[in-house]
């Protein structure tokens, strides 16, 4: 009995695995590219991994198995007369007690009929409980997390931006005079709003033997200020601001102090502020430490954001023509970015609440075949096929209500456990905080929305029963 069916869920199972391991193959390369599109990943290509592949082929029936395992060894306990009568004889106390409660309110009776349904096969209840409940979880979470990578994009550059380096930036003395005639030539040509110098100097913490980069900004520094989630912008000797993976790494957090040596020299440093992001190996120091660890060092990049409406091309020209020696580029606002996330979470959320609303149809589905009996005495008495409908529906429509109640605080956990330790971006408070009552109300409704979706099918299948050929053994 166990054998039978095993078996007859591993064909299925191994059927949707091909399809479903095919499918997500033909699409991921696509979806991938898009994802990635001007993202640096250091050479390393972006595609699905054969082992991931081989995993869901392998790892998706087996996991069918061992979940169809536990049915299936009730199953096999089961007495022959049990299972004979299994879904054709009634069963006498069931949910009575519910349905007696639910009949003396206000209801239409084939909405109590309905709700008394959940009480009757109570395993089976919570087992669709549950589904809708992961479905509407997940779709909390994939909204929430759009909501914060749309903000998290959205706080970027607004306006053409030009990066300015210089190829060989001299030494010494007329390496700093060099910079300050440059920085006044940018600032010169029209069309120029905002010009930040950057120095660079590569060094090493004490007690470490690693390299890092100690990265320091001059001029209008408002841009990278903003990027401050905790504490404040280093602006004094000594003091420094670091993302949250070189922070992380090194155990340091806003208030600890650390050693910086380059050059012979050393600096004690004091951590004042933790950025958005950043590299793992960088952290930022103010001007005035650059003159204490590196007194020839001058800056050599510079970061030139354009008034609006400027032509980011023509300006790229204009610095070339003010100094051969100088190398631009020129980075255009990309709202492509925040289109690429709201049509990935709207995907996803579309799979996730389907996959639920197929938990839902299987589950009414079973409960419409094994009810045949019950259905076709009660549309001999006198149940219309409308009534049917809405009697199948109430069954699951408060199991979808329940998943909602319970989906949404799951998913706003789980959304705030992930955007807290993705660990290379804090994102501050404004954008974790997304939820609003109009988008929570929207959330939970969801699963009413997915239980009547999945149960929609089976319901009308119902009302459509012959009565004739459903009691013609009475």
């Amino acid at each position: 009995m166990v054998a039978v069916y095993l078996l007859m869920v591993s064909v299925p199972a191994l059927t949707g695995a091909l399809l479903g391991t095919a499918a997500g193959a033909a699409t991921a390369g696509p979806f991938l590219k898009l994802a990635f599109t001007g993202i640096e990943t250091g050479g390393v290509p972006v595609g699905v991994s054969p082992w991931l592949i081989a995993g869901c082929l392998l790892g998706m029936p087996l996991l069918v198995l061992l979940i169809a395992l536990v049915p299936a060894s009730r199953a096999h306990r089961l007495s022959a007369v049990e299972a004979i009568s299994a879904g054709s004889a009634p069963r006498p106390g069931r949910g009575l007690r519910a349905q007696r409660w639910l009949a003396a309110g206000r209801l239409p009776r084939s909405v109590s009929l309905g709700l008394g349904r959940l009480f009757a096969r109570p395993v089976r209840s919570a087992v669709t409980l549950a589904a809708v409940a992961l479905g509407v979880t997940t779709v909390t979470l994939t909204t929430g997390l759009s909501a914060t990578l749309v903000a998290f994009s959205g706080d970027g550059q607004r306006t053409p931006v030009v990066d300015v380096a210089r190829s060989s930036p001299g030494e010494g003395e007329s390496r700093r005079s060099t910079d300050r005639r440059t920085e006044e030539r940018l600032r010169a040509l029209p069309g120029t709003e905002v010009v930040t110098a950057r120095a660079l100097v590569r060094a090493q913490l004490q007690g470490g033997t690693r390299t890092v980069s100690a990265d320091f900004y001059r001029g209008d520094v408002d841009g990278p200020a903003s990027r401050v989630v905790e504490g404040r912008w280093p602006e004094r000797t000594g003091e420094a601001a670091a993302g949250p993976g070189f922070l992380r790494q090194r155990g340091l957090a806003v208030g600890d102090r650390f050693v910086v040596r380059a050059g012979g020299r050393q600096v004690p440093m004091t951590v004042v502020g933790k950025l958005l992001d950043g590299d793992a190996r960088a952290f930022t120091a103010s001007w005035p430490t650059l003159a204490r660890l590196d007194p020839g060092a001058a800056a050599w990049e510079y970061r030139v954001v354009l008034a609006e409406g400027t032509d980011a091309a023509a300006y790229a020209r204009a610095v070339r023509a003010v100094d051969p020696a100088l190398r631009t580029s020129v980075s255009e606002p990309a709202p492509g970015a925040v289109t690429a996330v709201i049509g990935f979470a709207s995907v996803f959320t579309l799979l996730l609440a389907l996959v639920a609303a197929l938990g839902v149809l299987h589950s009414v589905l079973l409960d419409v075949r094994e009810r045949r009996r019950d259905l076709g005495m009660l549309k001999a008495v006198g149940m219309t096929p409308r009534q049917v409908v809405v009697m199948t529906v109430a069954s699951v429509a408060a199991l979808g209500a329940a998943g909602g109640a319970l989906g949404v605080p799951l998913g706003i956990g789980a959304h705030r456990l992930v955007v807290e330790h993705i660990g290379v971006i804090a994102f501050p408070d404004p954008m974790k905080d997304v939820w609003h009552l109009p988008h929570l109300t929207g959330v939970a409704l969801a699963g009413v929305l997915i239980s009547a979706a999945g149960a929609l099918l089976p319901a009308r299948s119902a009302a459509r029963l012959p009565i004739a050929e459903v009691l013609h053994t009475e």
